[in-house]
C-alpha cells in the first residue's frame, strides 16, 4: 500500500500550498473589510480581492479543480482529497478555485445530466465564475430527512412546468449572483416513491419566485457565502426543456449528487481541524495558568494527542472512500460514503470544541476563526442528509452482510 502522492498531485499540493501562503491568507482580512463596504453584503463574489484571487488561480492552473473529466482539471477523487484538505484552512480558498458548495455540486449535476443547451446556458458561466448557483431542495413543512416527502409541486401545463411550494436553508441563494436554481419537487405523486421527483433549472429572475429571508447558523448569517435562505414558489413558471433528465429521474440525481459533495465536505473538514489543532497547540504554548503553560497540563495534552489520532483515522477513511469511488464507482463506495459522512462532521466538532476551551473566551469571538467554523460544521450533521439516515442505513447495510456471511459459513 503506497501512500505517498503521485507527481502530478505533488507538484499541484505544492503550487497550492504557496498559493496559500503568498495569497489567500494575507486577503482573508482584505476580504471583509471590502465586504463591509458593499451595498448588498449578500453579493460577497463582487469583492474586489477575489477576483484577484480568481484571476490569480487561473494563471496558476489551480481551477475547478474538483471536477473529473472533460469540464474540470481531470483529477481523481484520490488526487483531489489532498487539494482539498488544504483548501479547507480558509473560507476564501474554495471560492477563488471555483471550488465551493454549492457551485460544485451543482456543475456536476450539469455536466452528468444536462442537455447541450443546459450546459451552454449554466454550466458554462459556472465553470468561469462568472455567476453562482444554489440547490434547492430542503423543505420546512416536511422531514427532509427523508428526501421522497418532498411537497413541492412540479406540474406540467403544456410546454412549460409550474412549481408551487416552500425552500429553506436553500444555501448561496441570498447572493443576487446566484442566478440559476436546481429546484427539486414532486412531479408524480402517484409514481413509485422514489420516481416522484423531478429536478428543473429555474432562473432567478423568474417571476414567482421569492427570496423571503436570510437564515443564520447559530447567529452566524454566512454572508461570505451566500447565505442560506428561505424561498417561496407561487406559479412559477419554465419551459419544458428545463428538466434535467427525465421525469422522475429527480431522487436519482439528488443521490448522484450527493455521493461527491458529502466527501468533499469531509476533505475541507479535515482543513479544519488540522487549523484547530494548530491553533490548539499555539494558543496552549503561549498561556500560562496556576503557573505553567497549558501546554503542560495534562488534560490539555490528552486533547492535543486525542485530536492528533482521531484526524490520522479520519483522513485514512476519507482517502479510502475517494479510492473506492474512483475505483468501483459511487454506488460501490456508498458503504465508505455514508461512514465518513457520519464520523467526520462529529470528528472536527470534537476537535473544534477542545480547541475553543484552550482559547478561553476567546475561542467563542471573532478575534479567532474557532466559533465561526464551528458553527459551520456542525450544520454538516444535517447537510446532505442527518447522522441517524446514515447511521440507519449503514447499520442495515452491515445487518443483511452478516446474515450472508452467516449464511455462506453454513452451506
Amino acid at each position: 500500500m503506497d501512500f505517498s502522492l503521485d507527481p502530478r498531485t505533488e507538484g499541484l499540493r505544492d503550487n497550492l500550498l504557496d498559493f496559500m501562503d503568498s495569497h489567500i491568507y494575507p486577503a482573508e482580512h482584505v476580504f471583509h473589510e471590502e465586504l463591509g463596504q458593499l451595498g448588498n453584503r449578500w453579493a460577497w463574489d463582487s469583492v474586489p480581492v477575489l477576483a484577484q484571487l480568481r484571476a490569480a488561480a487561473r494563471k496558476r492552473g489551480l481551477w475547478n479543480l474538483f471536477l473529473p473529466g472533460e469540464h474540470g482539471a481531470g483529477l481523481t477523487n484520490l488526487q483531489y482529497a489532498p487539494l482539498a484538505e488544504i483548501t479547507g484552512r480558509s473560507h476564501l480558498a474554495p471560492a477563488a478555485l471555483n471550488c465551493s458548495a454549492p457551485d460544485t455540486g451543482n456543475m456536476e449535476v450539469l455536466a452528468m445530466f444536462g442537455t447541450q443547451r443546459q450546459r451552454k446556458q449554466w454550466l458554462e458561466p459556472l465553470l468561469e465564475g462568472q455567476i453562482r448557483s444554489s440547490f434547492a431542495m430542503t423543505e420546512p413543512d416536511v422531514a427532509s430527512s427523508d428526501a421522497t416527502n418532498i411537497s413541492t409541486r412540479i406540474e406540467r401545463d403544456g410546454d412549460q412546468y409550474v412549481i408551487n411550494g416552500r425552500k429553506w436553508w436553500i444555501t448561496g441563494a441570498m447572493n443576487p449572483n446566484a442566478r440559476i436554481f436546481i429546484v427539486m419537487g414532486k412531479t408524480d405523486p402517484n409514481a413509485e416513491r422514489h420516481r416522484q421527483q423531478s429536478m428543473v433549472l429555474v432562473p432567478r429572475d423568474t417571476p414567482g419566485l421569492q427570496i423571503k429571508r436570510g437564515m443564520e447558523v447559530l447567529g452566524y448569517d454566512d454572508h461570505d457565502h451566500g447565505g442560506h435562505a428561505e424561498l417561496e414558489f407561487h406559479d412559477v413558471r419554465v419551459p419544458a426543456e428545463n428538466l434535467i433528465g427525465a421525469d422522475g429521474d429527480g431522487f436519482a440525481i439528488a443521490q448522484a449528487r450527493l455521493g461527491p459533495g458529502r466527501i468533499h465536505h469531509c476533505m475541507r473538514s479535515i482543513g479544519v481541524a488540522e487549523q484547530a489543532v494548530e491553533l490548539m497547540c499555539a494558543r496552549a504554548e503561549q498561556r500560562i495558568a496556576f503557573g505553567k503553560p497549558l501546554a503542560d497540563q495534562g488534560v490539555i495534552r490528552n486533547w492535543i494527542a486525542e485530536s492528533r489520532v482521531r484526524i490520522e483515522q479520519l483522513r485514512l477513511l476519507v482517502l479510502k472512500t475517494a479510492w473506492l469511488m474512483d475505483t468501483v464507482g459511487n454506488k460501490g463506495a456508498h458503504t465508505e460514503i455514508q461512514a465518513i459522512k457520519i464520523a467526520t462532521p462529529a470528528t472536527v466538532q470534537w476537535i473544534l470544541d477542545k480547541a475553543i476551551q484552550v482559547h478561553g473566551a476567546a475561542g467563542l469571538s471573532q478575534d479567532f476563526p474557532l466559533a465561526g467554523a464551528y458553527a459551520r460544521v456542525r450544520t454538516l450533521r444535517f447537510a446532505d442528509g442527518p447522522d441517524e439516515v446514515h447511521k440507519n442505513a449503514l447499520a442495515r447495510h452491515e445487518l443483511r452482510r452478516q446474515a450472508a456471511a452467516r449464511q455462506n459459513s453454513h452451506a
